[in-house]
């Protein structure tokens, strides 16, 4: 009996358009993979690699598994991805992104340029502004981190990091701000650092340029840029377990608010800014639309989780009962929020884009006035959805 395996066809015609397949009877291309949406220029896709979903693009210059098996799903790769061995489902991975072998990469997830990590990182609801460097093993998932100017000065997480993100009461809304939108975007602000063997109880905001100490835990915020952090051992505490107390709800509701109105911003420079440097670049459209996805799949894990916390309250206070009473009514004001990018910002990276600059290169090089412009525009974004939701529930008393 004669054997086929599955996808020869599609892995014929990959070897015609000029991928590079070393051996091509143990790659598993489902039959769903539009092959139009892999690049022939350069690719290697290294034995035992498997490829799934009619939503993946890999563009040129990608290498898959060159450690060991490598499987995509419905992710979109920019120019130049590496992804050394390991799993990878609905990310987005842009230009010369990378990962070592063991990844483990779920929904949800964006890394920007040149934004990797080392041998086996979990990942899922993650975005690294370009530039962020992770060690090897860590979780990291449920986060939003900015920081650093380029591969020599970047932001970055120690080995065996950890972010916390799920309580004893089963609750996830600990999203965390490692640096922010409207200044990370400029690609100008000091890196973050993390250091290894630690961990951070989400949710928590920090500055840029924070370092924080090897080997410790944070659990609050960081609210000034600047700061070395060496978080003090916990004294033992002994008190009766009060299961959905949520003693700091103002805090938590305050965190999710940040975060979500920091995706608004990050949406709207997608979709006015990013937009105009996706539209010259090979599959870049395509690209851009898994990104707003994932966007928008990020924004809605947000909600359902604010709306799971919100469930488990009791109307004990004032706060509470404003709270659950406009729960509705906070979701809707918790949607994107957008606003008109600066007109001179528009026409230069446009302008730009289409002689074929680069994104990094273009952001890189704004002006000082145009770098105010940019953080005042995305920075009203935020405050416009903050104040939305503190108008809607005062007796919490939120703070941003």
């Amino acid at each position: 009996m004669e054997l086929t395996p599955r996808g020869l066809d599609q892995v014929e015609a990959l070897i015609t358009k000029g991928v590079r397949i070393p051996n091509p009877w143990t790659v598993d291309i489902d039959e769903d993979v539009d092959v139009e949406r892999i690049s022939g220029s350069n690719v290697v896709i290294h034995p035992g690699c498997r490829i799934r979903g009619s939503r993946t693009v890999i563009s040129s210059g990608c290498v898959l598994g060159a450690e060991t098996p490598m499987t995509v799903q419905n992710c979109q790769l920019g120019a130049g991805v590496r992804l050394a061995g390991g799993y990878a489902e609905g990310a987005v991975f842009l230009d010369g992104a990378s990962m070592g072998s063991g990844a483990h990469i779920r929904p949800g997830t964006i890394l920007e340029e040149q934004a990797n990590g080392a041998h086996t990182v979990g990942l899922k609801q993650t975005i690294l502004f370009p530039f962020v460097t992770l060690g090897s093993l860590i979780n990291f998932c449920d986060l939003l981190m900015a920081g650093g100017t380029s591969r020599q000065d970047h932001s970055e997480v120690g080995s065996s990091y950890i972010h916390f993100n799920f309580t004893p009461d089963g609750d996830k809304t600990t999203a965390s701000l490692f640096g922010d939108v409207p200044r990370g975007v400029l690609l100008d602000q000091p890196p973050i650092f993390l250091g290894g063997q630690g961990g951070t109880v989400g949710p928590v905001a920090t500055g840029f340029g924070t370092v924080i100490g090897a080997g410790s835990v944070l659990r609050d915020d960081v609210a000034e840029d600047g700061q070395l952090v060496l978080p003090a051992s916990p004294q033992e505490v002994y008190r009766p377990v009060a299961p959905a107390s949520y003693r700091r709800l103002s805090r938590i509701i305050s965190k999710n608010v940040t975060y979500l109105a920091n995706l608004s911003a990050l949406e709207s420079w997608y979709r006015q800014i990013r937009r105009l440097f996706f539209a010259q670049r090979e599959a870049g459209p395509l690209i851009l639309a898994g990104a707003l996805v994932n966007l928008t799949d990020i924004r809605a894990e947000r909600i359902k989780r604010l709306r799971t916390l919100v469930g488990r309250l009791e109307p004990s206070d004032e706060g509470r009962t404003q709270l659950i009473e406009r729960l509705d009514h906070l979701i809707e004001a918790l949607g994107v929020v957008d606003g008109p990018a600066p007109a001179e910002l528009v026409r230069l990276c446009g302008a730009a884009a289409g002689n074929g600059r680069q994104y990094l290169d273009v952001i890189g090089g704004l002006s000082s006035e145009q770098r105010i412009g940019v953080s005042e525009w995305l920075g009203g974004i935020v405050e416009t959805q903050q104040q939305n939701v503190a108008e809607l529930v005062p007796a919490l008393e939120l703070r941003f």
